[in-house]
């Protein structure tokens, strides 16, 4: 897709509306307002004595939509609100989150509400950012669940993120940088050495800033690709280092079925892990063997019984719609199966075709073509869970979803995860160890949130280490500067 701008800097939002509405046609911004045979879209403002006449024009390669207005100022909304139009118009399609194309809807919602209170925060985020009545609803839902977790946060507290970025296998839908055990089988034990010297680090900064552990989460990639001992070694190590006694939840994302077995069960009992992760995606053995899976659905149902004979009671299951080869009638199996199951968080999530994926490389557009369908998992998921009693906790949202939809968490009440919370909301510093991690620090006299980035691949890691490092102590830096400006 083509895009010209003219005499206005909203080029990023003006973007994301274009990748909102043709996910799949990569944008490019031009230079003159000749039109491609292809899609193409126009945003422009002139000044005129009245104040700035806005232009929005959009075009599939057949049709063309045009809207125009007038307003007294320079204005992101005025232009980006045009041009959304415009594509609706053309398109004949209204996303069900409107034109919203960052992340954190609920973020936005919070913003809104604690502006002008909760009925015109509500209806703002309705009518302002055209959001459907439905997820406006379960926007709102979140932010209610969410609300006795954010209104209990301190200002030194932190979560702790680990990234163990190695998998049995990597599914066709994964853009992330976990490397398959079978080809990184040598990486794994310097990898892990040097993760525990991270660690270490981390406790060190954190101690001399007197901040407070509130949650630890592993994840990956699979962190059960470890072996039982290195799990045990990981748990014994974060409770050497750290001071947990006001952390109330360690969450490991055992995650693939194919990779728990009783004795790495018990070395995570036995690590004070509070909360782990079994995650289907779907129990159809044939959409499962369509994703690049090496498990079936009774290693799901097996792995899940192991958990529980091992004494976890607060167990996470995720879901996908949208894979290639489900169906409606196989999705609603799939959930009733791990309703079945008693997990006490459900997350379903909408796919996601990044590039880099399988599925993105062998035409996985087609996936997203079935909307209507898609759509349809989701509002189920949405009745059953809660019909059973379950409730929408976290949520957020990824380009170039399946049907434009969301990713949610569900929880049963008093099993929520935190860290979900945190890391979504951006309301708590989470420092992130591991390859591919980021630290977020967040400034709690202003609300700056400030990022630092460990190398994203476990061989970078590993030969960068030092610098690594060099950067935990730039989490210093960075809250010494928050505590200064406070004075």
């Amino acid at each position: 897709m083509q895009l010209y701008l003219a005499n206005h800097p909203y080029r990023y939002e003006c973007e994301n509306l274009c990748r909102l509405f043709f996910p799949y046609s990569h944008v490019q911004v031009v230079d003159s307002p000749l039109t491609a045979p292809g899609p193409w879209a126009q945003a422009i403002a002139q000044e005129g004595p009245g104040g700035f006449i806005y232009t929005a024009r959009v075009s599939d390669g057949q049709k063309v939509a045009e809207k125009s207005a007038q307003q007294g100022a320079l204005e992101e909304y005025a232009m980006t609100n045009l041009l959304y139009a415009a594509f609706v118009e053309l398109t004949g399609s209204q996303p069900a989150w409107g034109m919203l194309t960052g992340i954190h809807p609920v973020k936005l919602l919070r913003q809104y509400v604690e502006e002008g209170g909760e009925g015109a925060g509500l209806e703002k985020f309705r009518t302002h950012c055209h959001v459907t009545a439905p997820k406006a609803a379960l926007a709102l839902q979140t932010l209610r669940a969410q609300a006795p977790v954010t209104a209990s946060i301190g200002e030194n507290d932190w979560a702790l993120y680990i990234s163990i970025p190695f998998c049995p296998t990597r599914c066709a839908y994964c853009s992330f940088i976990s490397q398959d055990v079978k080809h990184a089988q040598k990486l794994m034990a310097p990898y892990f050495a040097l993760l525990l010297e991270e660690l270490e680090k981390t406790a060190e900064v954190t101690r001399a800033l007197g901040l407070r552990l509130v949650s630890v989460y592993i994840g990956g990639g699979t962190p059960t690709t470890l072996s039982a001992g290195q799990l045990g070694q990981l748990c014994e190590s974060v409770h050497r280092l750290f001071d947990l006694s006001g952390c109330p939840e360690f969450t490991v994302e055992a995650g693939r079925p194919d990779t728990i077995t009783r004795e790495k069960l018990a070395a995570l009992k036995a690590g004070g892990v509070t909360r782990i992760s079994i995650n289907p995606q779907t129990l159809s053995d044939q959409v499962l063997q369509n994703i690049g899976r090496l498990h079936t659905a009774q290693d799901v149902l097996d792995a899940f019984a192991l958990a529980k004979e091992a004494g976890f009671a607060d167990i996470n299951c995720d879901l996908i719609v949208g894979l290639p080869g489900d169906s409606q009638p196989g999705f609603e199996k799939t959930l009733e199966g791990v309703l079945a199951l008693g997990a006490s968080n459900v997350t379903v999530h909408s796919l996601a075709l990044k590039r880099g994926a399988r599925l993105e490389a062998e035409g996985g557009t087609t996936l997203h073509r079935r909307q209507q369908e898609t759509a349809a998992m989701m509002d189920y998921s949405i009745r059953r869970l809660g019909e059973e009693g379950y409730v929408p906790y976290y949520l957020y949202r990824q380009t170039r979803m399946a049907g434009n939809l969301e990713n949610t968490g569900w929880a049963k009440p008093g099993s929520l995860c935190r860290y979900n919370i945190y890391t979504m909301d951006e309301c708590v510093s989470v420092i992130a160890c591991g390859a591919g991690g980021v630290t977020k620090l967040k400034d709690p006299y202003s609300g700056r949130l400030e990022r630092i980035f460990n190398f994203k691949y476990p061989y970078e890691y590993i030969s960068r280490h030092g610098e690594i490092l060099l950067r935990k102590d730039g989490v210093t830096g960075l809250y010494e500067q928050f505590r200064k400006r406070l004075h």
